[in-house]
């Protein structure tokens, strides 16, 4: 499953419009441990694909996403359902501990 790039002019549409839940990846190229979590959020979009949709947002390139939703540490996870977010997911240790917080948010 491709991940897709999440940015301002499309965040309304793929994701708060989404039929299915959408995971976001808030990140940027800089972060080390965001480019850890990569293949992890690589490997959760295969796993779950046809339940979710998983969509990355670089800060850097989207700071009003940022702002709007209060991301204050990278990377941070966030699962979107009917429009709505969840309570963020910051700096996940494992896979383990991702899918442990997809299923105590109904994403899957």
């Amino acid at each position: 499953m491709d991940i897709m790039t999440i940015n301002k002019d499309n965040f309304d549409k793929e994701v708060l419009q989404a039929e299915k839940p959408v995971v976001l990846d808030f990140w940027a190229p800089w972060c080390g441990y965001c480019r850890r979590l990569g293949p992890v959020v690589d490997r959760l979009a295969a796993q779950y694909e046809g339940e979710l949709l998983v969509g990355k947002v670089d800060i850097d390139e989207s700071p009003e996403l940022e702002e709007k939703h209060e991301i204050e540490t990278i990377p941070t996870l966030i699962v979107y359902q009917g429009g709505k977010a969840s309570e963020p997911l910051i700096n996940p240790g494992s896979m383990t501990e991702i899918e442990d917080w997809l299923k105590e948010n109904g994403a899957v």
